[in-house]
């Protein structure tokens, strides 16, 4: 409807997480270290964790774009599942065959240790990634710690990548998963950008959609952040109606009074927006710069710079 209006080839603020429009923040660099230093390590686990809407989906998504070709993953979306149903999943997704109908724990979990055993042998790598893990009861997280045991005396053969909300942070302190909670190689918490960080942002979105002209004015995309607190899905849906009431008024620039009616359009009733960017949880990102240095300089990360 507006595309052309703009000068846009596709929509730039899709609340898909769409990697390509993936934008690299210091933050976001960060993430991604963490979790390829992570999965470059031994270890069986390895953590991000972030607000809902932060963008740890698209960044996972940017990881698996990156895996080599040898790499087998196991990606479960709903998490909700009991010990035996998670087994079932990770077999179904990696294409292990299984007799659903007499399935153990025992049985489920020999037939997954042969798969990567075999793997490993042929040079293969397993890599499960569960999304919404702060879902995931603790008798289940058990249950993925003990697969963590399956290993060579040089490796794990299946590594975890366990993504979710602040809760899942909490979960993890539970005193029956201190073993779990040991087994950690790398984490990450994901913030929220900095005002500086929401112009570039929205600024990147629309070059990659095809328009590198000033659409939303410098006060438009400051009262963005002020309104949504740096959170890019936020953003995405206050800049989407953002442009629709442009162009339905047949306005070239977006300016903050277009932005704070969309916001009251599109942001849940009782969002309120709040300056997170100053805190930074206890031992989650002190080496953060560190990491992104570290894989600058060439081991491991080329495709962030």
């Amino acid at each position: 409807m507006y595309l052309s209006y703009f000068g846009l080839s596709e929509k730039p603020f899709s609340i898909s997480p769409n990697p390509h429009y993936l934008f690299l923040s210091e933050r976001h660099k960060e993430a991604l270290a963490h979790l390829t230093y992570g999965l470059g390590e031994d270890g069986g686990f390895v953590l991000l964790t972030g607000e809902v809407g932060t963008g740890k989906t698209t960044i996972t998504r940017s990881m698996l774009e990156q895996l080599p070709e040898n790499t087998q993953v196991a990606m479960i979306h709903n998490p909700a599942l009991s010990e035996l149903e998670l087994l079932a999943s990770i077999c179904d997704e990696l294409k292990i065959s299984y007799d659903s109908q007499n399935a153990t724990l025992k049985s489920l979990t020999d037939i997954i240790k042969r798969h990567l055993e075999m793997n490993n042998k042929s040079g293969g790598h397993t890599i499960l990634i569960i999304d919404e893990a702060q879902l995931l009861a603790p008798d289940v997280l058990e249950q993925l710690r003990l697969l963590t045991n399956i290993e060579t005396d040089h490796k794990k053969l299946l590594q975890i990548v366990l993504v979710g909300q602040p809760e899942l942070q909490e979960l993890l302190k539970r005193n029956e998963l201190r073993q779990l909670a040991q087994r950690i190689t790398a984490r990450y918490h994901l913030l929220p950008l900095t005002p500086g960080q929401t112009v570039a942002y929205i600024k990147h979105r629309l070059h990659i959609a095809g328009c590198d002209k000033g659409i939303f004015s410098m006060d438009a995309m400051q009262t963005v952040h002020q309104l949504t607190g740096g959170v890019p899905r936020l953003m995405n849906l206050v800049c989407e109606r953002a442009l629709v009431g442009a162009f339905a008024k047949q306005k070239l620039i977006v300016d903050s009074d277009i932005i704070k009616k969309s916001a009251q359009e599109s942001l849940p009733m009782d969002f309120i927006a709040t300056d997170d960017n100053a805190s930074k949880p206890s031992g989650y990102t002190s080496y953060g710069f560190a990491f992104v240095a570290l894989f600058a300089a060439g081991v491991g990360l080329s495709f962030i710079i």
